[in-house]
């Protein structure tokens, strides 16, 4: 996927998709990019809703809950400008230092067999912090597309609505759920997609703890796990 082509192409020919998650995923949440991204919202909410910080990480909360984006509780409720928003915390986070190229990654997703499996990103961040991401791990030529949650276009759609995988599924080119792999970090995403008919694998990172009740049916703790999960995805010599 070349990175001046990246944007969603609705018309291409039907292949099985596998979709994956960029952040927490693509990389491991050890690196703490969450925590810097955290930092940032909860600032924002501080400068540009008047809170205390014990009432910016308390509103983050609440609307990370109710909506899977701090974002979308901000333009609902306090009429926050969203790419305005985005430049000042996903676009202002110091991801040259941190994200690394990864070969083991690369090596992993090179060794997914194309002829059999199409390889898609579907992330609820905007599209230029997936195209940072992707750029600095040096995987973006390995993936044909890429759904992202469009910050210029209210509502909002992002992963874990129905209509943000029906999205992905459209842009990707895929028809029937059963077509569609998925990985993510998410309990809540990935409990959605394997709602909706995808075949899911939840990435449990080591450290993190072990969900009681697993999200989908499957759920590894290291993305080379994948190869177990679906070999058939794999090339036989790899």
């Amino acid at each position: 996927m070349d990175s001046e082509i990246i944007e969603p192409r609705g018309t291409l020919p039907s292949r099985p998709v596998f979709f994956f998650d960029i952040d927490n995923c693509l990389y491991p949440r050890s690196s703490k990019v969450h925590d810097m991204m955290a930092k940032l919202i909860d600032e924002y909410f501080e400068k540009h809703l008047g809170l205390s910080e014990e009432d910016a990480i308390r509103l983050h909360s609440e609307y990370y809950r109710n909506y899977g984006l701090a974002i979308e509780g901000l333009v609902r409720h306090h009429q926050i400008d969203p790419l305005e928003y985005n430049s000042q915390v996903d676009d202002a986070l110091p991801l040259e230092g941190v994200i690394k190229p990864n070969p083991e990654l690369r090596k992993m997703l090179e060794d997914i067999d194309k002829s059999k499996v199409k390889l898609w990103l579907l992330t609820n961040a905007y599209v230029n912090h997936a195209r940072r991401v992707i750029k600095l791990l040096q995987v973006e030529d390995l993936f044909e597309g890429l759904t992202y949650c469009n910050y210029s276009e209210i509502p909002f759609l992002c992963k874990p609505q129905p209509a943000m995988f029906a999205k992905a599924m459209r842009e990707a080119g895929v028809e029937r759920p059963e077509d569609c792999y998925f990985v993510d970090d998410s309990y809540a995403n990935c409990a959605a997609a394997q709602k909706l008919g995808w075949t899911t694998a939840h990435l449990v990172e080591e450290g993190v703890p072990v969900p009681e009740t697993q999200a989908s049916n499957f759920q590894i703790r290291h993305l080379e796990e994948l190869r177990i999960a679906f070999p058939h995805l794999f090339k036989p010599s790899s």
